[in-house]
């Protein structure tokens, strides 16, 4: 069997101008995140220049309307850009996604005002967002939550910590919950809470397995006044907003995955070709063979799966269970396919020498993120069957 370096994803784009886009990713994660990533994450530094280039490439808010700055592209391209730029490096992609999911309250729910007001400088004005629901006692119970806000005059007063947070003490402004009113889902409400503002302060980053150059942290409100023209939506309109948000989110977290399963049948691809056993290819053994099959196999159906939930979004149409499907399948794929590269890459799998073991440890937190898979079979079967304890 020849030597044979993999081929990147064949996709089918809706039009030449998101051809050229995926070029433009393309030459930019080889250039710039490509070579650096394995090194930045092992020190655990994040790449903000790479999001200012981002910024700069109009690739921080391509699902977004152009008259703010904007991309005015289709979910199922933008999903497409982060798939790949999640295959260069997850930290990248997770964090393109995290942006954009921040952003979505204000140009979802925001007024005319706050839209020209905010969104060109978070969309192509090289800010970075973090969003900001969990919470050190509320994670996939996040009616939960415990961050007040109280009515001071012409301002709110956010006082609270918010945990889990990507881009955390890093982040030039931060979407946040808060509660405004009665326990429960009714009583939050939006609030776009710059990063710099007097009470915000973050808590050093989380030590985790993988994902070490991308800071997750607690972040503090210590009675932070924002002005009620920041406030998003009307009041006890939050948690609507949330799962709205999170909707698209977990489309953005499935792309991410498949993007992380690709660069590791990637991995797989190259070594067996290159690597002899006993004569030959360990591509040419047919356990082995049987293995690759099914990862790409599984990449395809998942790919197939997320982009099917975002071509519903694009066409308005409901797509909240097939988010939640593509979440769970994307992500159990990308356990399961990185996995299956260490064992391919036998000794050397374990090993950071290659990136296997990086893909395999990046993989686990995408199960977890943005409603764990659990919570994901609790949201598909609700649409199934109706909600629990009729």
């Amino acid at each position: 069997m020849p030597d044979r370096a993999p081929q990147p994803v064949d996709r089918q784009l809706p039009t030449e101008e998101a051809r050229d886009l995926i070029s433009l990713v393309r030459d930019i994660a080889q250039q710039e995140i490509v070579p650096k990533a394995a090194e930045e994450e092992d020190a655990g530094r994040f790449p903000r220049e790479v999001f200012t280039l981002l910024s700069r490439s109009g690739l921080l808010g391509l699902p977004y309307d152009s008259e703010y700055g904007g991309g005015d592209q289709p979910y199922e391209v933008y999903l497409q850009v982060l798939e790949e730029l999640a295959a260069a490096r997850l930290t990248v992609g997770l964090g393109v996604s995290v942006h954009s999911l921040a952003s979505y309250a204000l140009a979802a729910y925001g007024t005319k005002e706050q839209q020209v007001e905010h969104l060109p400088a978070m969309l192509g004005g090289g800010l970075l967002g973090a969003y900001c629901l969990s919470e050190p006692h509320s994670g996939s119970d996040a009616a939960a939550l415990r961050t007040k806000a109280v009515r001071d005059g012409d301002d709110w007063v956010i006082t609270g910590t918010k945990a889990w947070i990507t881009h955390g003490g890093i982040a030039d402004f931060y979407t946040v919950m808060a509660r405004t009113g009665e326990e429960g889902p009714r009583g939050i409400t939006a609030f776009l809470v710059p990063g710099d503002a007097p009470g915000v302060s973050a808590a050093p980053p989380e030590k985790k397995m993988g994902m070490k150059g991308s800071p997750t942290a607690q972040v503090h409100f210590d009675g932070v006044r924002v002005p009620a023209a920041r406030r998003i939506g009307e009041e006890g309109q939050g948690y609507a907003n949330a799962l709205s948000s999170l909707d698209s989110g977990r489309l953005g977290i499935a792309a991410c995955a498949i993007g992380v399963a690709q660069a590791a049948l990637d991995e797989a691809l190259a070594y067996a070709a290159q690597r002899r056993q006993f004569g030959k290819p360990i591509a040419d053994f047919q356990g082995l063979r049987f293995m690759l099959a099914d990862m790409a196999t599984q990449i395809e159906a998942g790919r197939a799966l997320y982009l099917a939930a975002a071509r519903l979004r694009d066409a308005g149409r409901p797509f909240a269970r097939q988010a939640a499907m593509a979440k769970l399948h994307c992500t159990d794929t990308a356990m399961r396919v990185t996995t299956d590269a260490v064992q391919i890459l036998g000794g050397y799998g374990y090993t950071a020498d290659f990136p296997a073991e990086r893909y395999m440890r990046e993989a686990k937190v995408l199960q977890i993120v943005e409603g764990t898979n659990q919570i994901q079979r609790m949201v598909i079967a609700r649409h199934l069957v109706g909600p629990e304890g009729r």
